[in-house]
């Protein structure tokens, strides 16, 4: 079974979005890159991002798309559930390894209509 804890919006700036997300909802940073600032609301993580390039963004969306980017689930075996999901219909996207020692793996998958999504065992500031 998966729990929806992670939300991640492409934004064109990071600090704006930030602050209106810790202002508004007292979301709490848990980390910050240049490409990236983590919150959470000690359920959900919410990760704002910022891509560098056409690439680092990793689809045909690109680096100037802004809005939803994607929404990830907490998930009990990851190699369960993607199997799961791909009998009923969804696709592999791409393994995300974190690249941080203790943190977190996640494989994005895309659903039967082509939207964009996560499983992991987690992310920081989630339950």
């Amino acid at each position: 079974m998966g729990k929806l804890r992670h939300i991640a919006v492409s934004t064109p700036d990071l600090e704006k979005s930030a602050k209106f997300y810790a202002d508004v909802f007292d979301m709490e940073i848990m980390s910050q890159q240049e490409h990236a600032v983590r919150m959470s609301d000690v359920v959900v993580n919410l990760t704002l991002l910022k891509f560098k390039s056409d690439e680092h963004a990793g689809d045909e969306r690109g680096k100037d798309f802004c809005g939803w980017h994607h929404v990830g689930f907490i998930v009990d075996d990851i190699d369960e559930t993607g199997k799961k999901i791909e009998e009923c219909g969804g696709t592999l996207h791409k393994d995300m390894p974190s690249g941080r020692p203790g943190s977190h793996f996640e494989k994005k998958y895309r659903d039967p209509l082509g939207l964009v999504f996560d499983i992991s065992n987690g992310w920081e500031g989630t339950k």
